[in-house]
């Protein structure tokens, strides 16, 4: 056997059974005596069997890959949901096939395409904001889970962040520190999640019947417009005393400004970010309190989800994370 690999009828000749039953026992089918089922393990293991997986998925119709299919090409928020996928796809031995659209309708197709050329069981689409994006699945004959971006189609499966469930815990928490002229910076008002954000704002400071300290300012996700709205708020509000930011980029840039202004975080105001991106998170001083998405968490239950649904037992519907 020197040099050779050993086949499934090399395990079954040793074994002395047929070529059906080796495979049977090796696939864990339940219609095997115990005794020919270690006998045939045995065999494998002296032979150093390695199951070809080709072969095995034209036996079972399964091919155990998947496709990940991006349209974040920053991977801000793709990536963390990509690793978390990652990490339940290696629990169940799965190859992952990984695609970037780079947010291009006819470079996904392709990758589309390509993907099912190879025959994956699933998909994971993940997407580079909340904001709903087109269904892909009724074109596809292979399950499709939708991960941060949901489906426009419900009916479909799809995993995002409780971002209004989010915001209110933010502000709760500004609430029980004492804090009672709460402003909100965020970013653009197209985006779904600042409107998310703003909307669980709104429900906390009215379930504690504290009014909004001056109006939302939207703006960009960024340090800039942080800054300005900082220069902005503390002009107009000086009874401030606490700001809820849609970004971490955002209160980076409030805090920088307020510190220039003389004002001390969190002695005079009370900043909270969102996102948890430590780059920002940990380094600004005094480091950031955040908001985190628990993205790998959510990458981990969509893949988990694909599982399922791959089992045919999908579960339909626009699934919010903690």
């Amino acid at each position: 056997m020197a040099g050779k690999r050993a086949t499934i009828n090399d395990v079954a000749s040793l074994a002395g059974v047929s070529i059906a039953t080796a495979s049977k026992a090796l696939n864990g089918r339940q219609d095997v005596r115990a005794a020919t089922r270690e006998r045939v393990l045995a065999a494998a293991a002296q032979l150093s069997f390695q199951p070809n997986a080709l072969a095995r998925g034209l036996l079972s119709g399964q091919t155990r890959t998947v496709g990940l299919l991006t349209s974040d090409s920053v991977g801000r928020f793709g990536i963390p949901v990509l690793l978390g996928a990652e990490d339940a796809f290696g629990a169940g031995e799965m190859a992952v096939l990984l695609c970037d659209a780079r947010g291009d309708a006819i470079r996904e197709q392709h990758h589309l395409r390509a993907l099912l050329s190879r025959r994956v069981d699933g998909l994971i689409v993940v997407g580079e904001s909340t904001d709903p994006r087109p269904s892909v699945s009724k074109d596809l004959p292979i399950p499709v889970v939708y991960a941060y971006a949901p489906s426009e189609d419900p009916g479909d499966v799809s995993f995002v962040p409780d971002d209004v469930g989010a915001a209110r815990m933010a502000v709760g928490h500004l609430l029980a520190l004492g804090r009672r002229h709460i402003a909100h910076i965020t970013g653009p008002s197209h985006y779904k999640a600042a409107r998310d954000r703003e909307e669980g704002l709104r429900s906390a400071l009215a379930a504690a019947g504290v009014a909004q300290a001056g109006r939302t300012l939207w703006g960009a996700w960024s340090q800039r417009w942080g800054r300005h709205a900082a220069e902005m708020l503390l002009m107009s509000e000086p009874s401030i005393d606490a700001v809820f930011c849609g970004s971490d980029q955002i209160a980076a840039g409030f805090v920088e400004a307020a510190r220039e202004r003389g004002r001390r975080v969190p002695d005079d105001i009370a900043v909270i970010g969102y996102d948890n991106w430590e780059v920002l998170s940990t380094e600004t001083r005094p480091a950031l309190t955040t908001v985190d998405m628990n993205l790998e968490i959510l990458g981990r239950t969509a893949a988990q989800h694909l599982f399922a649904a791959i089992d045919g037992k999908a579960t339909p519907g626009i699934h919010k994370m903690p």
